[in-house]
């Protein structure tokens, strides 16, 4: 999808990345400028990486179709996993990740996606409409 000279823009803006201390790992680390690639992300590392850098990387290398597509998808996921959520911000989100999907789904290939994958984001914002817990510890539903 992207040139190779843009991929290597990308890593390099991810090798001279700096957190603060407990905010995610050494982001430097992970990146093989040869290779241009990344390795040995941890679960916390794909997070950050998917909710917060997603749209910082690639707003300016890729055309704004496909850059608000993957921004939405990471704003939902982001979302999804705050500390608080309405029970009508929710609703939406389950709207509105259809939608987002639907445009992933006119830019990537069919293979890409699975049907289980596309389960997987709907039923990330029904379990927590449905359940209204404390999912995992950390999420607490007003509404």
């Amino acid at each position: 999808m992207l040139e190779k000279n843009a991929q290597l823009l990308v890593y390099k803006w991810l090798k001279s990345l700096r957190f603060s201390n407990g905010h995610a790992s050494n982001m430097s680390r992970l990146v093989n400028l040869e290779d241009c690639r990344l390795f040995g992300m941890k679960s916390h590392d794909c997070h950050m990486f998917m909710q917060t850098l997603i749209p910082l990387a690639f707003r300016d290398l890729l055309p704004k179709g496909i850059w608000d597509a993957l921004t939405k998808i990471s704003h939902f996921f982001k979302d999804i996993c705050s500390n608080k959520l309405n029970v009508e911000y929710i609703e939406r989100l389950q709207m509105n990740i259809v939608e987002t999907l639907c445009k992933l789904g006119m830019i990537f290939p069919p293979s890409f996606f699975d049907s289980r994958s596309i389960s997987l984001y709907i039923n990330c914002s029904r379990q927590k409409l449905e359940d209204r817990s404390n999912i995992d510890g950390c999420t607490h539903l007003n509404g």
